[in-house]
């Protein structure tokens, strides 16, 4: 890559997953509209297709409205081809497919157990994991014999246990994985602001949070507009919202696909422990014990959230699939719109472009001080120039620390089963979970049936 002032030409950045008909779509938006970073985008996948597919729509984005900054998208045939020599590496990876997806998600509903993600934790996401962090650990490997100084950035679930993998495969990477769930609460927290204070038109990026936990079931412990503490704005939200929940600008038919809620959950666990849960309903209510909200799908509509069926991601993939084939051949024009993610500006940043503080994903170094150094957690961190430095967050607060701390437990024996090719310790794993409220025949006999489903993804386990 070429340093020039206050640009940097000729940067390569690896897309694992590039054949991807989202992430990979956003991340052309956002790069072309960034005006001080140009380069290639080396799309790999395993679907060579669809990275030749992403590579024409990626090169037609010049030509589109607002476009600010030429990129030359190419997909690599190899794993290697697409890493060597590369300045970033990002991995947006579906492990498996959606077939395998569905029995995560809906195998457990014949034994009463409901999930509304299904990728991160609870039954679902143990699975998942057995399957997905052994390519991580090829991934790893690669990234350390082609590109060992390239920073790596992991949008893939389970993202905890993803970013484990990295780490213990390859300690020296440089690698963050970023989530924006904690952004959706500060945007609750800037609509707090205008429903309870009456202040208008506020960019959710002004309201600074301290964050701590582990993806999808992170917490904000402090949170402020300029000099007003939200604390007590966003209890006032809670009390004049709590039965009805808040949706801003929606009517009364909302929720009009399987990702939406009304906050309830969220509202009711401030309620419970006093500290503001930053993610979505459907991923907090997967770390909770399986009787609070998913005990039924009656109780989920209680708490106005959705289970997202495999069905549902089937015929959105359809959908996507559809959009690829219009882009691919110009029937439709691809539009630049400003994703609201973080990647692009983490990577300017670590170009010594600009410098901001945001939610990442990384290891432990101390700035959680009462969880274990080393383990994968969520809070602030700096970004500067080739640098990504944890910002002390303080403790998990004594109340939440044993829900998190089990599943800081859980997550260990997911690593060390796939690390030693285990099943047996993935299966001690999977009992311990707060959703698995069964008995341990039953459990072992939904073990057993889900490893079987998915078994064409899990042939390293010696099967």
């Amino acid at each position: 890559m070429k340093h020039l002032g206050n640009k940097v030409e000729d940067l390569k950045i690896a897309y694992i997953g590039g054949g991807s008909r989202g992430w990979a779509w956003g991340l052309m938006s956002d790069l072309a509209q960034a005006d001080d970073i140009s380069g290639e985008v080396a799309l790999y996948d395993i679907d060579l297709e669809a990275a030749k597919n992403n590579e024409i729509i990626g090169n037609k984005i010049k030509d589109a409205e607002g476009c600010k900054s030429v990129w030359n998208y190419k997909a690599y045939p190899t794993l290697a081809s697409a890493l060597t020599g590369a300045d970033f590496v990002i991995i947006s990876i579906l492990p498996g497919t959606f077939d395998e997806m569905y029995s995560d998600v809906h195998a457990p509903e014949k034994y009463g157990i409901y999930q509304s993600v299904g990728d991160t934790s609870g039954p679902g996401g143990i699975i998942r994991a057995l399957r997905t962090l052994p390519m991580f650990e090829k991934i790893a490997l690669a990234i350390k014999e082609y590109c060992p100084e390239a920073w790596v950035i992991n949008y893939t679930n389970p993202m905890t246990l993803c970013m484990n993998s990295l780490y213990r495969t390859f300690p020296e990477i440089k690698a963050f994985g970023c989530c924006h769930e904690v952004f959706g609460t500060q945007r609750l927290l800037a609509n707090a602001v205008e429903d309870i204070l009456g202040i208008e038109k506020l960019d959710f990026k002004e309201i600074k949070v301290n964050v701590v936990g582990v993806n999808h079931f992170t917490w904000i412990t402090k949170a402020q507009y300029k000099n007003i503490d939200l604390f007590p704005v966003y209890e006032q939200l809670v009390d004049k919202y709590y039965e009805t929940g808040f949706v801003k600008g929606k009517d009364n038919n909302w929720m009009n696909n399987s990702f939406e809620s009304s906050q309830r959950v969220k509202f009711d666990l401030f309620k419970r422990f006093g500290s503001i849960a930053a993610a979505g309903d459907r991923h907090l209510a997967e770390f909770c014990p399986g009787k609070w909200y998913l005990e039924s799908p009656e109780c989920v509509k209680n708490w106005n959230f959705g289970l997202t069926t495999v069905e549902w991601r089937k015929n959105d993939l359809k959908e996507r699939l559809a959009r690829s084939a219009r882009l691919v051949s110009g029937e439709e024009e691809f539009k630049l719109k400003e994703t609201g993610e973080d990647g692009v500006n983490q990577i300017r940043a670590l170009l010594g472009l600009n410098d901001f503080v945001t939610n990442v994903n990384i290891p432990n170094r101390g700035q959680i001080t009462n969880l274990p150094l080393g383990a994968i957690v969520e809070t602030n961190a700096s970004f500067r120039e080739n640098d990504v430095t944890p910002l002390l967050a303080g403790e998990v607060p004594t109340n939440i620390y044993p829900l998190i701390s089990r599943i800081l437990g859980e997550q260990e024996m997911v690593m060390d089963a796939v690390e030693k090719r285990d099943l047996n310790l993935a299966f001690q794993a999977f009992t311990t979970d707060p959703l698995m409220t069964i008995s341990h025949t039953d459990a072992k006999a939904l073990f057993d049936e889900m490893i079987e489903n998915t078994k064409e993804y899990l042939s390293m386990y010696n099967i």
